[in-house]
């Protein structure tokens, strides 16, 4: 029987810690872009599960910018909020291996390992505390192909060493989160923001521990500012403006190395942006944009 691979099914994931920033702009439009090339699915999915840094109505503020922008989620968009029990039963199946153990250290405990925790647990504090939750990692190292950013291979052990997969605080960790979001939402490809290619060798380990399908990454150029640092939510001025959505996305195509047509519409720029798009052309590396002045919102 002849092998026939999953539809693309794609997925944009924002944390509503702020606005939408031009940064989260380019990976929203890189993800929608590669999902709708390939005739697929575009989800969109907020990942809510770091209480203190979230701002109130932030999510209702990105999901509206999203469908300013001529992007709107194929499915009803889920948050990770809503998704404890899913995680209950990936901790749960964890445990019974004994892949992940209760872990007491602070950053304190663990400045003498350069950070990195070792095989075993090394708190130096009473255990009166509510403990996090680690997975054990093996020494070995985890690879993967990226369409953008070739080939990326991470020894875990050596610089990552065993990671929380539960806080003490009881949040589920984000790299056990999205990994058991990404499979129930049959994502078949992961297009986000460069710096996240640190975070999938450890994301194709949960996969392989939890059974779960192994999916296809591209990993975007990092938008930086005039300081050279990449763009974050806290950063307000930068913050695109839903009112003027044209410029701002012509300028995250360009970013991308898109060839960038003259259309008068957003809607027309996404179908010309789809039906020229060349993913040979996204550069590599991360790198400053042209001109803010048509990317940002007053405030």
């Amino acid at each position: 029987m002849r092998f026939i691979p999953p539809a693309y099914r794609g997925r944009f994931a924002p944390s509503p810690t702020g606005s939408l920033h031009f940064g989260s702009l380019v990976a929203a439009v890189g993800s929608w872009v590669f999902a709708r090339a390939a005739g697929g699915r575009w989800i969109v999915r907020v990942e809510d599960l770091d209480p203190p840094r979230e701002v109130p109505g932030a999510d209702a503020e990105i999901l509206a910018t999203l469908a300013a922008f001529g992007m709107a989620s194929d499915e009803p968009v889920i948050r990770q909020s809503t998704r404890t029990c899913a995680y209950d039963d990936a901790f749960a199946r964890l445990r019974a291996t004994d892949a992940i153990y209760p872990c007491w250290c602070s950053r304190t405990d663990l400045a003498p390992f350069n950070g990195l925790h070792p095989a075993e647990c090394v708190a130096s504090r009473d255990r009166v505390r509510e403990p996090a939750w680690r997975l054990r990692v093996p020494a070995r190292s985890i690879g993967f192909d990226d369409a953008i950013q070739g080939r990326i291979e991470q020894d875990l052990r050596a610089g990552i060493g065993d990671f929380v997969v539960r806080r003490a605080d009881g949040w589920y960790a984000y790299q056990l989160a999205v990994v058991v979001d990404d499979a129930a939402q049959r994502v078949t490809d992961i297009v986000r923001g460069a710096d996240l290619v640190d975070s999938t060798p450890r994301q194709i380990l949960l996969q392989e521990l939890l059974d779960l399908p192994r999916v296809r990454y591209a990993h975007l150029p990092l938008a930086l500012g005039t300081d050279g640092r990449k763009l974050s939510k806290q950063e307000r001025a930068l913050a695109v403006d839903p009112a003027k959505p044209l410029p701002a996305l012509q300028a995250a195509l360009a970013f991308l190395g898109q060839e960038i047509a003259a259309e008068p519409t957003v809607e027309a720029t996404l179908a010309a942006a789809v039906a020229r798009f060349e993913p040979d052309r996204i550069p590599r590396a991360a790198h400053a944009p042209g001109a803010f002045a048509a990317m940002r919102k007053d405030v």
